[in-house]
């Protein structure tokens, strides 16, 4: 009765409460050849302790970072978390899965996001940010969204080194929402300026570039934004938010929407989520910005308070002219996010971002110099790069896990023609030594 908390006496109260004579006369309608006539092929019920015994055999097969060197990436980095973000992050007035709306958000909680904000916009250079989104790669389709609303136009091009999951939503949402996705290919892992150039026109509505991108490789944004402004589209770029620690802001290179996946400012890896996504844009474009802003105020007697500013949705009000369906925000880890900026400072960013690229290209170098082992891309990169082999790469992946080295994501998964290729992360957590276990595990695989 632990997990079926009605008893029988229970179902026979409620049955007769209704005036019916069994559960099965509620589903009198359903005709008989649709319902089940045995019982569920499920196995008896076991005590707690061996289910306990029984999870705790099923998670032993899970390998985490505490076990194995994480050389993985792709979008999710095994970066430090301060022991203050979990512990902070864990107080009871800040630990819900649940977002606030406006009659229920504390004020401690609206300042929060305010203060995750203010952040926001100084790590991009822009202007006003919302209160997150739900991951990255929402929050890229849902600035595309908003470029339409701005110039009226229906025409996106994204680059093709951009990450395959950015890609796949903005294709899912550009076919409910008459949009024309335009990819341009980025043969040495960064954008083909040659096709950008000739790809944009005055129909564009945006132009979204990840960078660094999906392979890690720095784009040129000072030579393609312009090109996007000329033709008055509006820029998009997509960030790792810890390369904003040593990369000239977004806003100094002339961005008008900075998108980004925040899983690296505090959250933790995990299977596939939930992440954190943030948005920030000029202040031009603040009314059409999705999500919600926080903003600050004074109360009838002067004192500082906080509210919910902005809420493009206000479909209670605007409905189908709505700006966007994405109505709350990513409170909990919007939290985490808040205390990681707050703890590491902007000393702490700048010295996270430095460490990655360093070793990062530490890690290239030795690699590089192995037989049968070079360098996919010859772009400049920050903390991840390509690899390609002459070994089979399944294989090579799982001698290093063998050797308890997750030694990164193979390529073959996105794109057939990099089956011979890796993908390689390397975050301030890594040591020299497990830089260099990394390298003698791929010479002896």
């Amino acid at each position: 009765m632990r997990y079926t908390q009605l008893t029988k006496p229970d179902v026979e109260h409620m049955v007769g409460a209704i005036d019916a004579d069994s559960i099965d006369d509620l589903f009198a309608p359903i005709s008989p050849k649709l319902r089940l006539k045995s019982d569920l092929n499920i196995p008896a019920g076991i005590s707690e302790s061996e289910l306990l015994r029984d999870t705790q055999s099923l998670a032993t097969k899970n390998t985490d970072t505490s076990q194995a060197v994480c050389f993985l990436g792709g979008g999710a980095y095994d970066h430090f978390i301060p022991t203050v973000v979990d512990a902070m992050a864990a107080q009871s007035e800040l630990l819900t899965a649940y977002t606030p709306y406006q009659a229920e958000a504390s004020q401690g909680m609206l300042q929060l996001f305010y203060e995750f904000q203010t952040m926001v916009c100084e790590l991009t250079g822009m202007e006003v940010a919302n209160a997150s989104m739900y991951e990255g790669a929402t929050a890229a389709a849902e600035a595309v969204l908003m470029a339409k609303t701005i110039t009226k136009r229906k025409r996106v091009v994204i680059a093709a080194s951009t990450h395959p999951d950015t890609l796949a939503v903005l294709n899912t949402y550009a076919a409910q929402r008459d949009l024309d996705v335009v990819v341009v290919p980025a043969p040495n892992g960064t954008t083909d300026e040659d096709a950008f150039s000739a790809a944009i026109d005055s129909a564009t509505a945006a132009v979204v570039i990840q960078s660094p991108d999906f392979f890690g490789c720095v784009e040129r944004l000072d030579r393609l934004i312009p090109k996007i402004h000329e033709c008055g589209g509006l820029a998009v770029v997509s960030t790792d938010p810890i390369a904003c620690g040593v990369l000239k802001t977004l806003g100094a290179l002339g961005a008008d929407i900075v998108v980004a996946e925040g899983q690296a400012l505090g959250v933790p890896m995990q299977y596939g989520g939930p992440y954190l996504g943030l948005l920030a844009c000029r202040e031009k474009f603040l009314r059409k910005m999705p999500g919600r802003v926080v903003g600050l105020t004074k109360d009838t007697e002067g004192r500082r308070g906080f509210c919910l500013t902005l809420q493009t949705r206000e479909q209670h009000i605007k409905r189908q002219r709505a700006t966007s369906n994405i109505c709350t925000n990513q409170g909990l880890l919007a939290v985490r996010a808040a205390i990681y900026m707050a703890t590491m400072g902007k000393t702490g960013i700048e010295q996270v971002a430095s460490q990655s690229f360093d070793k990062a290209h530490y890690a290239a170098t030795g690699i590089s110099k192995l037989d049968g082992f070079e360098l996919r891309f010859d772009a400049p990169f920050f903390k991840e790069f390509a690899v390609r082999t002459t070994k089979d790469v399944g294989a090579l992946l799982a001698s290093c896990r063998n050797r308890h080295i997750n030694a990164g994501i193979g390529l073959e998964r996105f794109d057939a023609g990099l089956a011979d290729s890796f993908l390689v992360a390397v975050t301030e957590q890594r040591t020299r030594a497990q830089i260099d276990d990394l390298v003698s595990a791929l010479r002896d695989a």
